[in-house]
């Protein structure tokens, strides 16, 4: 697969880890990194600030193998997300987007994007509104709500999104699977919903598809865990995988990441 994630990126900043320390992330970025994991090829496009942390950012997504020919250096600061480990779990904190409060993808930026398989963006990317321009491109879009599917950014994709995603805390029940029945109706292909610790559910439009997890017996952090999910899915459907094993593939990619510190 060649991905093209779109959008977000920030520092993850621990505060309670050895007295303060940062990591690159952003749900885009992870995607991206997760897929040359995995054996694909990824580009980011985003901006990042002319900061320590923007040079941070292209250094350590370019190290891990993503092309960064379209990360963009913006006049400002970069996005800083604060974060709290408690028992391996991430609580987050404040977040300052800096440069991406105003971020919009160019015409050039979509033509690059155009290039790839497929292209993914999250609720914070800033460019679920120019899904429109990037479906009439003809490349296959993903789409990540996180926790809030009904944000007014994410309506918006919606109905321009091949496969989306988001997360609930509530596991399967039947207003769930109304929810998914009700996105899937507005335009995408498949509707799959992350359950955490309860595996994951997928709707094709006729019926669900139901997967659990794959044990990690080293939970380290969470963090990235969702991200790992999606760019083992996307993968998956790229090499023409049923949606049972894009399911397999998601839940093995995240098992890897939850077993250190940090996204990647």
């Amino acid at each position: 697969m060649k991905l093209a994630a779109v959008g977000s990126n920030c520092i993850d900043h621990y505060k309670n880890l050895d007295g303060g320390k940062s990591f690159p992330g952003g749900g885009p970025v992870n995607m991206a990194v997760y897929t040359v994991r995995n054996g694909g090829s990824a580009s980011y496009i985003g901006p990042v600030g002319t900061d320590d942390y923007g040079r941070l950012m292209i250094e350590a997504v370019g190290a891990k193998g993503v092309d960064v020919s379209h990360m963009h250096v913006v006049e400002g600061k970069t996005a800083v997300s604060e974060v709290e480990l408690i028992d391996g779990e991430r609580v987050f904190g404040d977040y300052d987007e800096g440069v991406l409060e105003t971020y919009t993808l160019s015409e050039e930026d979509m033509d690059f994007i155009a290039q790839h398989d497929m292209v993914v963006c999250d609720l914070w990317g800033k460019v679920g509104v120019q899904y429109p321009e990037l479906r009439a491109r003809g490349i296959r879009t993903a789409f990540d709500c996180a926790t809030r599917p009904e944000d007014p950014d994410a309506q918006v994709a919606i109905p321009y999104t091949d496969y989306l995603f988001f997360s609930s805390d509530n596991g399967d029940t039947p207003e769930l699977r109304e929810q998914m029945k009700d996105y899937q109706k507005r335009g995408p292909q498949l509707v799959i919903a992350m359950l955490g610790t309860q595996g994951s559910l997928c709707y094709d439009g006729k019926e669900f598809h139901a997967y659990g997890i794959v044990k990690c017996d080293n939970v380290v952090d969470t963090m990235g865990a969702g991200d790992s999910y999606i760019a083992g899915f996307l993968g998956g459907l790229a090499d023409g995988r049923p949606v049972e094993e894009c399911m397999h593939l998601g839940a093995a990619t995240a098992t890897d990441t939850l077993q250190y510190f940090g996204a990647w």
